[in-house]
């Protein structure tokens, strides 16, 4: 028999388990390829070995080029990857999500077309933005109208500090250089949130679309967990930014949120806050990587892979 050339496929006894993983590796820059089991990412400064079992998600910056082989590498070794912009400040395009199993996607789908968990998450997300609040018995309408009085009030707040002058929140999608500084700024670092926060859910194996707080667009959820970050990044950075007046305001607002992002490790903190919102009394102990089971009817699920011989009249 003709031996099959090239490493031979990683066993599933070898794989780490999915929360024992490094999140997210994030290469810009350098040849990506694969030497045994093992990606490597070789620039002028060397090769760098990362033991692909213990990866999660390969994040691929501007200037990467990556081999067939270490695709073929990612691929069984339960990791994806995500083409991004710098530092993840764009979205362009992912492979097979991160996770084999399903169980992050089911409590999505399943939280969001019941009405009383779609509450729960929401005022869960809500909750995030308001530690110090209790927002468990609050509508809908009275969480957006809390939120809009705190970011009207950071508005203010962060006007005040960088002398930026503010009257309201005011762009056309069709005209973005139409609008004033800040609201450029504002445009381009929301737009950033955005793209960081898909790389994450899709990464997750979570839908995009299904939103909580946002509805109907196939950007849903995206748009709900770049919200949970808005006040922390993107406002104060678009502010700062506005406040040097530079020529590139779009290009200056990208590479600020690209060091907030890279200091405030939020590629780690949107990974652990979805699992807690969809999950939230999940103990996490990954014993359900790479399991087929079969739907019992209700709620119940039996074993995969198991002849049931059964008399069943028909």
């Amino acid at each position: 028999m003709k031996e099959i050339p090239g490493p031979a496929p990683v066993d599933i006894s070898e794989l780490v388990r999915a929360q024992d993983r490094l999140s997210f590796v994030y290469l810009e820059r350098c040849v990506i390829h694969r030497e045994g089991n093992a990606i490597t990412a070789m620039d002028e400064r060397g090769t760098m070995h990362i033991p692909a079992a213990t990866l999660g998600a390969l994040l691929l910056g501007p200037g990467t080029n990556v081999s067939h082989q270490a695709m073929v590498l990612l691929a069984e070794s339960g990791a994806t990857a995500v083409w991004i912009g710098e530092r993840g400040v764009r979205y362009y395009a992912h492979g097979r999500g991160l996770a084999q199993s399903s169980r992050l996607l089911e409590a999505q789908a399943a939280a969001v077309t019941n009405q009383s968990s779609r509450l729960r998450v929401a005022r869960a997300m809500y909750g995030m933005r308001f530690p110090d609040e209790d927002v468990s018995t609050s509508t809908m309408q009275q969480l957006r109208g809390r939120e809009g009085a705190r970011v009207r009030a950071l508005y203010r707040e962060h006007s005040e500090r960088t002398g930026v002058p503010w009257s309201k929140r005011d762009y056309d999608v069709k005209d973005f250089a139409g609008g004033s500084a800040v609201n450029q700024a504002l445009s381009a670092a929301t737009t950033c949130l955005y793209g960081i926060s898909h790389a994450v859910i899709v990464a997750l194996g979570c839908s995009p679309g299904l939103g909580f707080v946002h509805n109907g667009h196939a950007r849903s959820f995206v748009f709900d967990i770049a919200d949970l970050y808005k006040a922390e990044i993107a406002i104060p950075v678009a502010f700062d930014v506005a406040a040097d007046n530079p020529e590139d305001i779009p290009g200056e607002t990208r590479r600020a949120v690209r060091d907030a992002v890279q200091d405030g490790r939020i590629l780690a903190r949107c990974s652990r806050d979805i699992r807690r919102l969809l999950l939230p009394d999940a103990d996490d102990d990954g014993q359900d990587w790479n399991v087929v089971q079969l739907w019992d009817g209700g709620s119940r699920n039996v074993a995969g892979g198991t002849s049931y011989d059964v008399d069943v009249p028909w």
